[in-house]
């Protein structure tokens, strides 16, 4: 970015923070910000657990394939776990 762009952007980000502030009032706007920041951690165990249960499966799959099961058991056996979106 240009620093005539990187100005901009603060100059809009201060203008934004004074317009909430000053509508919401500053302990609101830090309320927000904190929830926002709880849903984001959340966010990321949630990623991070769906992650590992891929590559737990993956990893099992692998070893069923390495493991010297004919070709038609190891396309029945392996597996991928269903993934399912939550909605917060």
């Amino acid at each position: 970015m240009s620093p005539l762009s990187l100005l901009c952007c603060h100059v809009i980000q201060c203008i934004t923070a004074r317009l909430i502030k000053k509508h919401f009032g500053e302990k609101d706007v830090k309320a927000v910000l904190q929830r926002l920041d709880r849903l984001t951690e959340d966010e990321t165990r949630t990623a991070t657990a769906e992650i590992l249960r891929v590559v737990h499966a993956l990893v099992q799959n692998m070893n069923l394939i390495m493991g010297g099961i004919d070709g038609e058991q190891t396309r029945s056996a392996c597996y991928l776990p269903s993934v399912e979106h939550s909605s917060l």
